[in-house]
This record gives C-alpha cells, sequence and structure tokens, in this order.
C-alpha cells in the first residue's frame, strides 16, 4: 500500500540523496494502480502477458500515457511531500502523466540503448536530439525519475545507475555556463569521468519510485530473464528558474558541493 501517512524522507535519506544523486521510496504508489497502468500499456503495444511468442522485439517505447492512473501513480502524497523536500516547496509543477516507457522484453538481441548517459533537459525544439542541452543549474528538469511498474529483480533489465555521478556532471556543466552542454558535448569522452562510480541497480517491487538527481548518469542493460520489465521514466519540471534568493534545495546543494561552492 502507498503510505496515506508518509512522514517524509528522513534527513538519512535526504543526504543519500546529496551523496549518491538518489533515494530509493518504496511503496511510492500502489500496486493496483501499477497494474491498472502496466494492463493500459499492454493494450498501447498490443500485446499480451498470456502470449510470449508475440514478444519479438527487446524494447518497446511508449511516449506519455496521461489517463487517471498515470496521474494518480504520479501524484500521491508520499511523492508530493518528497518532491517539496527534495526540489523546495512551490519549486515544482505537479505531474500531468508518466513518460516515457521503455517496455523491456526477455530477449537474445541486443536492445540498442543501452549506453551511460544523462538525461539532458532543455533545446528539445532541435530536431538533433545530439544538441539537446542541460546547464550546471539544471533548467528544464528539477528531478530524474524512475517508476518501477512491475516487480524488476537484478535479472530484469534493471536501470543501471552509477552512484555519485551526478557530482562529476555538475563540475563538467560549470564551465558551460547558463548556456549549457549539448549531449554531444557531454558524451565525447564516454562519461568516462564516472567510469570508476560504484553501479546500483533500481530493482524493486512495482509502486517503487527512485528520485533521482538530474544528473545522475545511467543506462539501460539487455533483458535476458523471463518477465517483461514496465518502468516510467518522466522528469519532474520545476516551476520557474532556479532563483538564488531561496534557499538551496537538495538538488541544488549537491551541485553547490560538487563544484566546490559555499552551501
Amino acid at each position: 500500500m502507498p503510505k496515506d501517512h508518509f512522514p517524509g524522507l528522513t534527513g538519512s535519506q535526504v543526504q543519500t540523496f546529496i551523496d549518491n544523486g538518489y533515494v530509493k521510496l518504496d511503496d511510492a504508489f500502489g500496486r493496483d494502480l501499477a497494474q491498472r497502468c502496466r494492463d493500459e500499456l499492454w493494450a498501447e503495444i498490443g500485446l499480451s502477458a498470456d502470449h510470449p511468442e508475440a514478444w519479438t522485439s527487446p524494447v518497446i517505447r511508449v511516449p506519455f500515457k496521461s489517463s487517471p492512473a498515470f496521474v494518480e501513480a504520479a501524484n500521491t502524497r508520499c511523492l508530493h511531500a518528497a518532491y517539496d523536500q527534495l526540489v523546495g516547496v512551490g519549486r515544482w509543477l505537479a505531474p500531468t502523466g508518466l513518460g516515457t516507457f521503455p517496455i523491456r522484453f526477455p530477449s537474445p538481441d541486443e536492445p540498442g540503448d543501452d549506453g551511460w548517459h544523462v538525461d539532458v533537459s532543455f533545446g528539445l525544439e532541435n530536431p538533433d536530439f545530439m544538441e539537446w542541452r542541460a546547464n550546471v543549474k539544471s533548467s528544464g528538469r528539477a528531478l530524474l525519475m524512475l517508476f518501477l511498474l512491475s516487480d524488476v529483480s537484478p535479472s530484469d533489465a534493471p536501470t543501471r545507475i552509477r552512484r555519485g555521478s551526478h557530482l562529476a556532471i555538475a563540475r563538467e556543466l560549470l564551465p558551460y555556463g547558463e548556456r549549457g552542454a549539448t549531449l554531444r558535448q557531454l558524451s565525447a569522452h564516454g562519461y568516462c569521468s564516472t567510469a570508476e562510480c560504484p553501479v546500483d541497480l533500481a530493482v524493486g517491487a512495482a509502486g517503487t519510485a527512485y528520485l533521482c538527481h538530474p544528473f545522475l548518469v545511467h543506462a539501460a542493460q539487455p533483458h535476458r530473464g523471463q518477465k517483461p520489465r514496465f518502468i516510467a521514466q518522466p522528469p519532474l519540471l520545476p516551476r520557474s528558474e532556479y532563483d538564488p534568493s531561496l534557499p538551496p534545495s537538495p538538488v541544488q546543494l549537491a551541485i553547490r558541493r560538487a563544484c566546490g561552492l559555499a552551501a
């Protein structure tokens, strides 16, 4: 069951977010909601859990869903409380749904989308996605989020996370200023600055959410297990540009720490 009386993230959890770049929130939304979301996604892609012979692609992507189940899953009381703690009260926009959905199927084939990367957040009008940008203020993105819509074990192609990589990316973005760096510039060296970061796996029961720093380096992986994996990976959008007159949020504290600035 979701945490109807969620007291908020503990101080230790907030510090873990600052240090590691993410916090795992169990029971962030209900298993029943996860099931409703999966049912809609099965219908969207024209496949069924009962007919695995039709699972011929290693991954199928669905862009965005705004039906009631998806809106409800993204807006539980405990999630709103965590958004407030990590981003700041009044500094984020309530999600209007969830997406995108990389639905991964057991397959011997390579998915072709399993490289390490950072999710960029503005300049998305450019038809060349390698020119999309991120800057050290994280304009256009308050959080990266992973919503587990199915149970995800280590054998179910969980998202790989380079723990603490957000700090290295903040330092790399600093010289680019407000204009930011393109995805092409960020990926030019294969994210080698984060290669020594420990790798964690985004595993958990359906209803789990991973709330991640926008600069966290992460990657998909081939699915060699048995059950399809359903997740959503939406951004949490900021209400406005970073306001230096407000107390820094944990997202901003992590950036300031990485760049050697006083909190």
